[in-house]
């Protein structure tokens, strides 16, 4: 999984021209993945300010309204892509066009109890 991992508030730093230029890019990128059958699942998520974070401890329920203070970045979005190794991840996330504005985190898929 390549995973955007942004500064909260950047989006608010581009106009609107200038954001919908960035998200062409990507979706320019997530085509060219989908044509050499590479791309599984992708998706832009909606800005943290509009998110709830939920906790359940000792059987009771918190929840959290987002923007969150302590948080310095968020997951704007991510692409879930079929690699045979992680060198081809890397290099998938070195073509990516966030890489010049965020941090492409790439993460393998795998059941919550290996580590």
């Amino acid at each position: 999984m390549l995973m955007m991992v942004e500064p909260t508030g950047q989006r608010r730093t581009r106009s609107e021209a200038e954001g919908r230029e960035v998200y062409g890019r990507m979706l320019q990128f997530a085509d060219e993945l989908r044509a050499r059958g590479q791309l599984l699942a992708v998706e832009s998520l909606a800005s943290q300010e509009h998110a709830t974070r939920v906790q359940v401890r000792q059987g009771r329920a918190s929840l959290t309204d987002g923007p969150f203070a302590e948080a310095k970045e968020m997951v704007g979005g991510f692409f879930l892509v079929d690699c045979q190794t992680r060198e081809e991840a890397l290099e998938l996330a070195r073509q990516c066009p966030a890489a010049e504005w965020c941090t492409v985190e790439v993460r393998e898929t795998a059941p919550c109890y290996e580590n």
